[in-house]
């Protein structure tokens, strides 16, 4: 991260956006705008904004199958048919 160039404040980005915009685009890093000299937001170019969103689901995911594992080693499962009979049961469905 560049400070000098990679922080600015609100109103830099107000008044210089299309110099910043391109500044996002050909160094692929966030630039952090600030109000009142404190980080208020944090701007990024869409295709970098999609892979943090991409990494997340994909960590996201990865825990899913952890916790799935994880109730199965320990035995906190239950049977497809007593769920599906509870679910019968829950809305009066007759089997």
């Amino acid at each position: 991260m560049d400070t000098t160039k990679d922080v600015q404040p609100m109103t830099t980005f107000r008044n210089h956006s299309a110099e910043i915009m391109q500044h996002l685009r050909t160094t692929k890093r966030p630039v952090i705008l600030t109000v009142d000299g404190k980080a208020a937001a944090v701007l990024q170019d869409a295709e970098a904004y999609q892979g943090l969103l991409d990494l997340a689901a994909q960590a996201n995911a990865e825990e899913g199958i952890r916790q799935g594992l994880e109730d199965l080693r320990t035995g906190n499962t239950r049977s497809a048919n007593e769920v599906f009979d509870e679910i019968r049961a829950e809305n009066g469905i007759p089997r």
